[in-house]
């Protein structure tokens, strides 16, 4: 499947498994799916939920920066792809 880079993970909080990603290109919606690349994560993910300064949102765009939970460690500068159906 396609990917459209849209951003770089800034945080990772291991204790509650949330990244923290500021998104540089287009947007980012409940319900979209995630690849997370760096040199030794490869995670992909179904964004279920996400906040933005803890208030929960739907969606976000360029220019902001979600929390949202991960099923794996990721890490500060892992790339963030949008997968495209």
């Amino acid at each position: 499947m396609p990917e459209i880079e849209i951003g770089t993970v800034t945080h990772y909080f291991d204790k509650i498994g949330v990244a923290a990603i500021r998104i540089d290109n287009g947007e980012l919606a409940v319900g979209d799916t995630v690849h997370i690349v760096g040199h030794t994560t490869n995670v992909t993910v179904t964004i279920e939920s996400m906040q933005i300064e803890h208030n929960k949102v739907q969606k976000a765009g360029a220019g902001q920066i979600i929390g949202a939970k991960v099923s794996q460690k990721v890490r500060e500068h892992d790339k963030v792809f949008k997968v495209v159906p």
